[in-house]
């Protein structure tokens, strides 16, 4: 059911509505009726027969005939469980609970409350927003259901950003920030516990406004991702960026776990991979989250990711460079016409490679930036002009610069300001420009539409993860080694050739129907994860008398450390070119979370790692493997021949794939290390570890 019945309700009752209005229960009567409400407000309020101005009634089981689409409850406690089962039996469509005390105390009474509201409200199928909820606001049609102090201290203005926040404060705080900015907000929406109604179901209802062009979200808990991924599928309809801050993603990233992969794969790394997999640009603080918001509405649409840089100072010119580098933002590339015209342009000591210095020259010719802002727009990789003025003011003829910047923009280009001066500032923003106080900060916000643009297009083709229904995950039983080799080979994982036995004249045996010159030897058994330190791994047995006093020596290790074995694996020592890690995990929320990286005995004290959820593309994974620190020497590097990475990522999409099916019984799994060989001679693990239910 649609709830778009909150943002344009016909009629609003408010229990406990107050005359003061300053009060959580006089706020909303006051904004609704200062900010254009244009539907009916029926305050509920048992000992005063008006509240300002308004008639009361002295109950909801008053407005039996005349039932509102909405109840706003601002009662304490027990009371506000009453209300929502009041307005429940009576047929009202949604509630929006401003009271507090429940499931966020944490007490048993409080849970017990919040259970008994949804219960009775959804017997009847009514939606709550909240409880604890500073409330929502709908700025288009005046329906403010909620108490947020900000609306009168920055008068709202309708406009195209939507705000759904998990916390009232931070549902205000960017909204007092893009205001001061003189950015409107059409919607400004928190939902307190997300008890009923999410954040990611709200978000979507914002987004089916044809006039929402960009949505900020802020979320203390993925509860609920599907919700987020239904989000993510609506905005991609619309083409409308959604822009996430996740306070707390630290909690549970140093979580205990058997496997390597449960240790990598933390919670922060979860809601990286999880975020990028649906298109939504994950950011890390307040200012990241509102600063892009003016280049978002107006340069979102595809243009190159190229950047070019303008200034009267060197000085700037590298300060962009660097940062441009720090971003990932690449420097365009200026062909050779665009460097020819910008020569007849600039004097002939200026810089005309990109960035482009024009030199103090800017004093004395203040048709410069005009001149030259065009030349960059014409050049195919150039997606975005950044205009660095560190230095003006008196003498220089700010006003033309500012007109010329105007225009530059009027007839199509993206062009971003840099300017610390406030004065020299003022004629930028007076011109409806982005104007930033520093080039870093300005190339930061560059960089993250171009690295959002890119992301929602890769989004676009992927299948939704394959997430958990949030219950507790067993980890499963740990097999033994033969056992593990055989799942991984299952999940279609090359694996290692070997042979299990049960007594060292067998073992040596093996080693001659192995046909290798070398051969490892270990305990078979699933009692223990790392056998090396207890003994019971010997490498580099070289003939069939020392396989067999290898495997005498791990029998009696076995016996001294009380380890019950189920057999002897015999293998060929395998040589590869390089060391990598695929393992895998169930996240109770996520689903199957595949892991790629470095491998080797120090893949915890030296993570090289990225996650990834499954089921996994091709794409996704070799995109995942080139941003790893060991990237550059899995290709051919002083003199050695590339590594064979094709076959570690059919290895991994396969595996995701197997784990994505819901019957499958594999837990987790580690696959360390893979080794990989020459490029096209393939990969093999030659360890695993399995954990299956």
């Amino acid at each position: 059911m649609s709830i778009g019945f909150f943002h344009r309700p016909d009629s609003v009752a408010v229990v406990g509505a107050s005359d003061d209005p300053e009060k959580i229960g006089g706020r909303p009567l006051r904004y609704m009726r200062e900010f254009g409400f244009r539907g009916r407000i029926l305050p509920v309020n048992p000992r005063r027969a008006e509240v300002q101005g308004l008639r009361t009634v002295p109950s909801l089981d008053a407005l039996a005939d005349d039932v509102p689409d909405v109840a706003l409850i601002a009662v304490p406690g027990r009371a506000a469980v009453d209300a929502v089962a009041t307005a429940a039996r009576l047929g009202v469509r949604g509630a929006v609970v401003m009271s507090s005390g429940f499931g966020e105390v944490s007490s048993p009474e409080g849970t017990a409350m919040q259970a008994d509201m949804l219960e009775a409200a959804g017997a009847t199928g009514m939606r709550i927003i909240g409880p604890n909820t500073q409330g929502i606001a709908d700025f288009s049609s005046g329906a403010i259901l909620g108490f947020s102090t900000l609306f009168t201290e920055q008068p709202p203005e309708d406009g195209p950003v939507a705000i759904v926040s998990q916390s009232g404060a931070m549902c205000s705080v960017p909204y007092g920030i893009l205001r001061r900015r003189g950015i409107g907000i059409r919607y400004a929406h928190a939902t307190g516990n997300d008890a009923d109604v999410t954040a990611g179901e709200l978000g979507a209802a914002t987004l089916d406004d044809p006039d929402v062009r960009l949505l900020l979200l802020y979320l203390e808990s993925v509860r609920d991702p599907a919700s987020l991924v239904a989000l993510a599928e609506r905005a991609r309809e619309r083409d409308v960026p959604v822009v996430a801050l996740v306070g707390g993603r630290s909690a549970g990233g140093g979580r205990a776990a058997a496997s390597h992969t449960g240790a990598l794969a933390t919670e922060r790394h979860l809601l990286d991979a999880f975020f990028a997999r649906i298109g939504i640009q994950q950011v890390d603080s307040m200012s990241a989250l509102v600063d892009s918001t003016d280049l978002y509405l107006r340069y979102w649409r595809d243009r190159p990711d190229g950047l070019a840089v303008v200034s009267n100072s060197g000085a700037s010119c590298v300060l962009a460079a660097d940062a441009a580098e720090d971003a990932a933002l690449p420097l365009a590339e200026l062909s050779e016409v665009t460097k020819a015209d910008l020569k007849e342009q600039l004097p002939a000591f200026a810089t005309v490679s990109n960035p482009v210095d024009v030199t103090a020259a800017l004093l004395t010719d203040s048709s410069i930036f005009g001149r030259v802002l065009p030349v960059l727009g014409d050049d195919p990789a150039v997606g975005t002009c950044l205009l660095s003025i560190p230095v003006a003011g008196r003498g220089y003829d700010v006003e033309q610069f500012a007109a010329d910047a105007a225009r530059y923009a009027a007839d199509g280009g993206a062009i971003v300001l840099a300017v610390p001066q406030p004065s020299v500032a003022a004629p930028f923003r007076d011109a409806g420009l982005v104007v930033f106080d520093d080039e870093t900060a300005a190339i930061r916000a560059i960089a993250q539409l171009a690295t959002h643009r890119r992301r929602a297009e890769t989004a676009a083709g992927l299948l939704p993860p394959a997430l958990g229904d949030g219950r507790r995950v067993t980890p499963g039983t740990m097999r033994n080694e033969s056992d593990s080799l055989a799942l991984l080979a299952e999940l279609g994982i090359p694996i290692v050739d070997h042979h299990l036995v049960t007594t060292a004249d067998d073992a040596a045996a093996a080693f001659a129907r192995l046909g290798t010159e070398r051969a490892v030897v270990k305990g078979c058994t699933a009692a223990v994860g790392h056998k090396s330190e207890l003994g019971l791994v010997e490498l580099g047995c070289g003939s069939p008398e020392e396989v067999r006093a290898a495997a005498e020596r791990i029998v009696r290790a076995a016996a001294d450390h009380d380890v019950t074995l189920d057999g002897l694996l015999v293998a060929p020592m395998v040589r590869g070119l390089r060391e990598v890690l695929v393992g895998a995990h169930r996240d109770p929320v996520f689903g199957p979370v595949m892991v790629v990286g470095a491998g080797g005995s120090h893949v915890e004290a030296m993570p090289d790692s990225r996650v990834l959820l499954a089921p996994c593309t091709p794409q996704e994974v070799r995109s995942a493997i080139s941003e790893l620190r060991m990237a550059p020497i899995l290709a051919a590097v002083r003199g050695e021949p590339a590594a064979d990475v094709d076959a570690w990522v059919t290895a991994v999409v396969r595996a995701s794939q197997a784990l994505a099916d819901p019957d499958s019984t594999i837990q987790g799994f580690d696959a360390n290390p893979l080794l990989l060989a020459p490029d096209g001679e393939g990969a093999v693990a030659v360890d695993a570890v399995v954990y299956q239910r």
